[in-house]
């Protein structure tokens, strides 16, 4: 049991650094540019303060910290180059402090406001 709870505790610390990880390889120029999209896409929305599904929702609210964020973190781990890679977890290592993405908490608002516009719509014409 003790075992089982370290490893998940070193998975859970890997997985804090690579959305740092991810965040540098956004703002590096030796990125390619399809990794750099992915890694900003990913990186903006695990740094978020504002989760695209939140967490007092039952179990759905948990999906997207359990399975998004980490699958989102290996798909653009695989999409850098490895020696890339290697340099900005060296990179993350050395940082204290965890960026927060202003842009991700504006990007999963804007989807917010577009699903409550589409249901208020769509109650107004079934309604009418």
């Amino acid at each position: 049991m003790d075992n089982s709870l370290a490893r998940l505790k070193t998975w859970a610390k890997a997985l804090k650094r690579d959305v740092v990880v991810l965040w540098i390889a956004a703002r590096d120029g030796r990125t390619p540019w399809y990794a750099k999209a992915a890694a900003g896409a990913v990186a903006a929305y695990a740094l978020s303060p504002i989760d695209l599904i939140p967490d007092f929702i039952p179990v759905l609210g948990y999906v997207d910290d359990l399975l998004l964020v980490p699958l989102g973190i290996a798909l653009v781990v695989r999409l850098i180059p490895a020696d890339l890679m290697a340099e900005f977890r060296e990179e993350a290592v050395r940082r204290t402090g965890r960026p927060r993405s202003a842009a991700g908490a504006v990007v999963v608002i804007v989807l917010w406001l577009i699903a409550a516009a589409a249901c208020a719509g769509w109650l107004y014409h079934r309604l009418r």
